[in-house]
């Protein structure tokens, strides 16, 4: 049962706060800067308010979090120290004699009442509110990038994760029958993906060959989830605790496996919006939902400012539309008028390759056609043929037998006029200085609020991590700029 939003309940001892916890204290000045009751009303839907025992405030446990992602603690330390640090107990409007909560509630918390609410936007849009009321963000213009965040959960590849089960397999087998060794078949010592799963067919065969030993249950157990994982090979994905991460590539040579936040931000470092995905989504496409959620947070914006990646012929349309210009370079890749399948196959820009729809970075790529002599050139990008065989997605992608999958884009030198002359604008050169700032945030976020790895699995718990990482950032930012 959720009683009515609680507050700072009398203390003989409530004086001491007076003198210890200074004015110029950062969560002193968070709680003089925010009414928090607006999370109260948010999360009301989520208690029962007639049945069960009386709840923790919902605002005093989203507190909690806040504090965790201010100080990058866990749960338990974060509970902890809000036993004996006066300046938690005072951002959490407890008495100095008042008990704490038990970790675990932070837990239930998370689960069972954030669950379902778009925080991130929330948050997001309530620090754009007093910025904007407090006359912090003047600029009518937004700076944005894409962030990774490495996933919790190391991934493990396909062959490392055969011979995993494989070997548990054997292990289990060797329990009941240890004579069995000598009729297991010669292992593969490769990385030739194929040759393991003629390894663990083999076994397979051979230890079904026995009854007194496959219809062992513990046996047959681990023998199942062997098959099981032979039939997700042919999937070749990497496989981690973590279902909603992906990998995604930083370049041509280096690859991450985890999230991207998407990141729109004003230039007095103010992030107006942000969108979280799986790792191998591109940039460019996440830019009209930035552009949107920055101006339904109450942004003015008639500039944005990106890299290459934000150049695409969709954005520079939007754009256009609404008189907004594009401080980014053109890439002949991605700015071409035309190209087949553009909503399947996204552009990578720092790797400078395509990514396939299943997630694939090109290999390599090659131009074709001559310059300056009105031929129109092309980008062909290469892909690993040997990963096109076994995709799931491969279904009018890629035809069977086939030794190559390709993708093209054509260059066409005479579009773009306007925007290769903006280019050359003293206002470009002017504004294209700012981009540096969304560069640093990132590193804020990462560096100072543990933004650099996921805290749990699931793109929601990304999402809710992310929520609590801008807000503590933007609420600094403010009261700096204050």
């Amino acid at each position: 049962m959720l009683l009515q939003q609680q507050k700072m309940q009398l203390s003989a001892y409530s004086g001491l706060y007076d003198l210890i916890v200074p004015k110029e204290n950062l969560l002193r000045k968070i709680n003089e800067l925010i009414d928090f009751s607006f999370i109260y009303e948010e999360l009301l839907s989520k208690y029962c308010l007639i049945n069960g025992r009386n709840a923790e405030s919902p605002v005093r446990m989203f507190k909690y979090l806040l504090l965790k992602s201010i100080y990058t603690v866990s749960d338990v330390d974060v509970v902890e120290r809000s036993r004996y640090d006066m300046s938690f107990k005072y951002f959490l409007e407890m008495t100095p004699e008042e008990d704490v909560i038990n970790p675990s509630s932070l837990t239930k918390f998370r689960k069972l009442r954030l669950k379902d609410t778009d925080l991130l936007n929330l948050l997001i849009g309530k620090t754009v509110t007093i910025a904007i009321e407090k006359g912090i963000i003047k600029s009518k213009s937004i700076i944005v990038d894409a962030t990774h965040t490495l996933s919790r959960s190391n991934p493990s590849s396909t062959i490392d994760v055969l011979r995993e089960r494989s070997k548990l397999l054997r292990k289990t087998v060797y329990q009941f029958d240890e004579e069995f060794k000598t009729k297991m078949p010669s292992k593969n010592i490769g990385n030739d993906i194929n040759k393991e799963l003629d390894y663990c067919r083999d076994l397979e065969k051979r230890i079904e060959n026995e009854p007194s030993v496959s219809e062992i249950p513990s046996v047959k157990e681990k023998l199942n989830l062997l098959k099981e994982m032979m039939e997700d090979t042919s999937e070749q994905l990497v496989f981690s605790k973590d279902a909603d991460a992906r990998t995604g590539h930083k370049s041509a040579d280096s690859s991450f496996f985890g999230y991207k936040t998407h990141l729109a931000m004003s230039e007095e470092r103010i992030i107006t919006a942000a969108v979280v995905t799986s790792g191998e989504k591109g940039d460019g496409p996440e830019l009209p939902k930035l552009l949107q959620m920055s101006q339904n947070n109450g942004m003015e914006v008639d500039a944005i400012i990106g890299d290459s990646a934000y150049s695409g012929k969709e954005n520079l349309t939007i754009a256009d539309e609404q008189n907004i210009k594009v401080v980014a370079k053109l890439n002949p890749s991605i700015t071409q008028g035309f190209r087949k399948d553009e909503d399947r196959f996204d552009y990578n820009k720092d790797a400078g390759r395509f990514v396939c729809p299943a997630g694939h970075l090109a290999i390599r790529k090659a131009r074709q056609g001559k310059k300056n002599i009105g031929e129109n050139q092309v980008d062909t990008y290469y892909f690993d043929v040997e990963k096109c065989k076994v995709c799931p997605l491969k279904e009018g992608c890629y035809r069977d037998g086939s030794k190559s999958k390709t993708y093209s884009v054509s260059i066409k030198s005479e579009l773009h006029q306007d925007q290769i002359a903006f280019q050359e604008s003293d206002y470009y050169k002017e504004k294209s200085k700012h981009r540096y700032k969304i560069e640093a945030k990132n590193s804020e976020l990462k560096n100072i609020h543990g933004y650099g790895r996921a805290t749990s699995y699931g793109i929601e718990n990304m999402q809710m991590q992310g929520a609590m990482a801008i807000f503590a950032v933007n609420l600094k930012r403010i009261l700096k700029l204050m």
